[in-house]
């Protein structure tokens, strides 16, 4: 992608979103006005002592860097927002908001697109340096999901085996297509049968489109928009990014991977990447079509196969409307740090008027009981 001035990317990442480095919900409310309604005291109170497993909790080296950025203002960038920082300054955050454990996990889309020895050596060196690094400094803090050479699925599988088995790693994330291919692609079955062998989930991250798709959705005509990087946001944490996981998803369900993997554990972010507004269109509409061809209705592979967090969406109304479809025994509390705030979202999490019993699930429940952890004991 083009160069930019470091204006114009700041600019543009404050304007439209989380991916970019600040918390959508902080963007849209300073622009409008309209804000989550306000936390309920009694609620906060009483919820003063909510413990939280943030489960979208990313970071980068200076590898990946040089590897996934656009440029060196983009570089610069991500640096400021802490994003490279596995230390006092993420730990210090953490403490702020009261973020007991994070789940770590490399900044899309990783090394899952270099091929061959490269990129299988590039993942098993991440893994390391986050086992040798920030689990072992800091015991009970960070855990971690592996990066994988998904570009070689048989060394992939192997890799998250060693990362589960040796450096006690709880799964594995992805970053959108694998050179143009999904999940769904059968080149992929030994990375799923060996998760499920594991019985660790796999997290489907957003990731940026292939140039073609980019082209046809996201480019514009009008230099104006360009130079003000509006089509990379565009295609990423300003809409893309959603559309895309949510695609990947269906593609799963309606290709039959859980068919085939019925033990399969999905976890998808951002409030369930638009499913719960079209929950109902997609198991309405899919559901004839997909009838003789799948051994459950479509819906209910969401409710079998996935888990959804709440990763930088700090919307009462939002989650209001997951939790009519997916169970609350699904659903986890996420920051996606440090692209949006800890506080921002521990602060509203503990307002949210529910049960405590049913908050207690979902700020960190329903996650030691994903990936067999423990909270910290203070």
């Amino acid at each position: 992608m083009k160069s930019m001035g470091r204006r114009g990317f700041l600019a543009a990442a404050t304007a439209l979103g989380a991916g970019a480095g600040v918390s959508a919900y902080a963007a849209v409310s300073a622009a409008d006005g309209n804000k989550t309604p306000a936390k309920t005291p009694d609620i906060a109170l009483r919820d003063r002592d909510l413990p939280f497993i943030g489960t979208e909790e990313t970071f980068t080296t200076p590898t990946l860097l040089k590897l996934n950025s656009i440029n060196q203002d983009h570089i610069a960038f991500l640096e400021e927002t802490g994003l490279s920082d596995l230390g006092q300054r993420r730990i210090g955050d953490m403490d702020a908001g009261g973020l007991d454990v994070q789940i770590l996990s490399a900044h899309t889309p990783s090394v899952q697109n270099i091929p061959g020895q490269r990129g299988i050596d590039l993942a098993y060196h991440l893994n390391r340096q986050l086992a040798d690094g920030p689990i072992a400094k800091y015991p009970g803090r960070f855990k971690a999901f592996a990066t994988l050479p998904l570009q070689s699925p048989e060394a992939a599988a192997d890799e998250l085996e060693r990362s589960v088995r040796e450096d006690g790693f709880l799964g594995a994330l992805t970053n959108g297509h694998i050179a143009k291919k999904y999940l769904d692609h059968p080149d992929f079955e030994p990375v799923l049968a060996r998760a499920v062998a594991l019985d660790v989930p796999i997290y489907l991250h957003p990731g940026y489109p292939a140039d073609e798709v980019f082209k046809i959705y996201y480019s514009t005509t009008r230099s104006k928009y360009t130079e003000e990087y509006q089509d990379y946001i565009f295609s990423g944490s300003g809409y893309g990014w959603h559309q895309e996981v949510l695609t990947q998803c269906i593609r799963m369900i309606a290709y039959g991977v859980f068919d085939r993997f019925p033990k399969l554990k999905i976890i998808i972010g951002h409030m369930g990447e638009g499913l719960p507004f079209y929950y109902e269109r997609i198991v309405n509409d899919m559901g004839e079509p997909t009838k003789e061809s799948l051994e459950k209705p479509i819906g209910q592979y969401f409710q079998d196969n996935f888990w959804v967090t709440t990763s930088a969406f700090p919307q009462t109304e939002l989650l209001d409307l997951l939790l009519k479809y997916i169970s609350v025994d699904r659903v986890m509390f996420a920051t996606d740090y440090p692209f949006a705030d800890i506080k921002e979202q521990t602060d509203w999490f503990r307002g949210v008027d529910l049960p405590r019993e049913a908050k207690e699930k979902i700020a960190f429940r329903n996650a030691e009981k994903l990936f067999g952890i423990k909270v910290p004991v203070k």
